[in-house]
């Protein structure tokens, strides 16, 4: 991964989440196991819970404060090393805000008007309603990659245009200023399962939103629903082939044969290689029970670490100085580049 960054940039990567609450496997899977294994590969590693992101739709102050801590008690218990790691708190580090501010000077309208989650979240509805911060966040999180001249953000499919916009602002920001400031950052797109779908229905994403709370594998499951939710997963009475191409028309089974790859780390071929000629009737209890040896203690875990939030309060502060440490220079390299005039103290 680090032989694609620029060779001026340090290699560094940067991935945020939105305290947003439920936290489900499809979270793990996509983000927070990938964000583990890549804090081991020698490269330094910053994640974010991006509160600032979370508010461009109101949020209860109560409720924001507890999905903060309960995303930090998710990245832990997974194994998220603070020591290896930078972990913080957007809201903490004011170099996001106020590099946001010079990004949406550089943004162009015509951007934003094409972002395809702006278009989502305010199909059908009163556009005039959405808040400002809602049209213009990718701009803010352009900035929380570039303040720390982040080389390679891993992210899920249906968020890759987020860092095409990134890098269309930084090639943009760097033409008009005559400069080779901000690198031209990579997207990470990996994994068995970046993009894990609904237990109940193989065409949609699993989400915390879904009515059915089938539908998903929370991280605050215990061992017990877990089991249940998987044993119950819909599927189909065929067989496993010897191919995915054999399961391009059976998303629920090919959902599934993904959720048991990335669990295992094995590949998909070798799942089906493994579990071919077999039924779901063999398949879903060693996926079951491959799903509880692995998120049940996780489970565990977060429910002893909310138990004391002013001890993740202090680590979060402490990822935040750290981050700091690194985002201000950029920062106020930036506004010397601009032409901002600042009395150094």
């Amino acid at each position: 991964m680090a032989d694609a960054a620029p060779a001026k940039f340090k290699p560094r990567v940067f991935s945020g989440i939105q305290p947003s609450g439920g936290l489900t496997l499809g979270n793990y899977l996509g983000a927070i196991k990938r964000f583990v294994d890549m804090q081991d590969q020698g490269i330094e590693t910053i994640y974010c819970m991006v509160d600032m992101h979370a508010i461009t739709v109101w949020q209860d102050p109560a409720a924001l404060r507890h999905q903060t801590r309960e995303l930090a008690a998710g990245y832990l218990a997974a194994g998220l090393d603070p020591a290896k790691s930078i972990l913080f708190n957007q809201s903490q580090v004011s170099a996001h805000a106020e590099l946001g501010w010079v990004f949406n000077c550089v943004a162009r309208m015509g951007w934003m008007n094409r972002m395809t989650q702006w278009k989502d979240k305010t199909a059908g509805k009163n556009t005039e309603q959405a808040s400002l911060g809602l049209f213009a966040y990718p701009s803010l999180m352009a900035a929380d990659i570039l303040v720390y001249h982040a080389t390679h953000v891993p992210v899920g499919e249906d968020q890759k245009q987020h860092v095409e916009l990134t890098r269309d602002i930084a090639a943009k920001f760097n033409h008009d200023y005559g400069v080779e400031f901000f690198p031209i950052t990579e997207p990470v797109i990996e994994g068995a399962a970046t993009r894990v779908m609904s237990l109940r229905d193989g065409t949609k994403k699993m989400s915390k939103s879904d009515p059915s709370d089938n539908a998903r594998i929370n991280l605050t499951d215990d061992a017990d629903k877990i089991s249940s939710k998987i044993r119950k997963a819909k599927s189909d009475a065929e067989l496993l082939p010897e191919t995915m191409d054999e399961l391009s028309e059976r998303p629920e089974a090919r959902n599934l044969v993904n959720i048991y790859a990335a669990l295992s780390g094995m590949s998909k071929e070798a799942v089906l290689g493994e579990f071919s000629g077999q039924g779901f009737g063999a398949f879903k209890p060693r996926l079951a029970d491959l799903a509880v040896a692995t998120l049940a203690p996780i489970s565990t875990e977060m429910q002893r670490l909310m138990q004391d939030p002013a001890e993740i309060d202090r680590i979060l502060g402490d990822g935040a100085d750290r981050a700091a440490a690194i985002a201000t220079p950029i920062l106020e390299r930036t506004l010397d580049i601009v032409g901002m005039v600042r009395s150094r103290r």
